[in-house]
């Protein structure tokens, strides 16, 4: 009786260790989870403030080439599906088209002296550039975040928890094609 006792109470005191393992562990993905959408909310808000920027450029370079249609219809269309784009992956692959379309935009603009000279062409470019430096930080940030979590999840003893309570890994936020990892030039001086 007193051995069955004692293995009793050894189980019991496992499977309440057992237990408050798998609370903190559950609970920990619960905060990595957190942190990584409020990162994304953090590129979502920077990303908002260049998809602004961008009409203001156009019209500001509408008025002195207006020639170049074809460059300003390529922007136009890439903000248009970076804007809409859903999930982190087609995000990623937007944002590297317009990025794209954008140093075309820049390298019109190059031809047109006083279109690189007018105040508030100068304004747009500072703002853009500021607004490049917040992405970039907000994605590494988001990366970071993301890191943890799938790195959490990938790992013994945690993802025998994660597997449990159907815990996914999300994407990174990464730009595939090499050429669009570069950021925008913009510097007219």
């Amino acid at each position: 009786m007193l051995l069955t006792a004692s293995i009793l109470y050894v189980f019991l005191a496992l499977l309440f260790v057992f237990v408050v393992f798998g609370i903190i562990v559950y609970n920990r993905f619960i905060k990595l989870q957190q942190r990584s959408k409020e990162a994304w909310s953090d590129i979502d808000v920077q990303l908002k403030r260049r998809y602004d920027l961008i009409p203001n450029l156009l019209e500001t370079v509408k008025g002195y080439a207006s020639h170049e249609q074809k460059v300003l219809e390529n922007v136009t269309k890439a903000r248009a599906m970076a804007v809409n784009a859903s999930d982190v992956n087609s995000r990623s692959k937007a944002e590297g088209e317009l990025s794209q379309s954008l140093k075309s935009l820049f390298a019109v603009a190059e031809n047109y002296p006083q279109l690189k000279s007018a105040p508030n062409f100068l304004e747009l470019q500072k703002e853009l550039t500021d607004t490049e430096d917040k992405i970039q930080a907000a994605r590494r940030f988001y990366n970071s975040n993301v890191k943890d979590y799938n790195t959490r999840l990938a790992t013994f003893p945690d993802l025998v928890i994660g597997k449990q309570f159907h815990f996914q890994p999300i994407d990174l936020f990464e730009i595939k094609n090499s050429l669009e990892r570069e950021v925008p030039k913009v510097k007219f001086n």
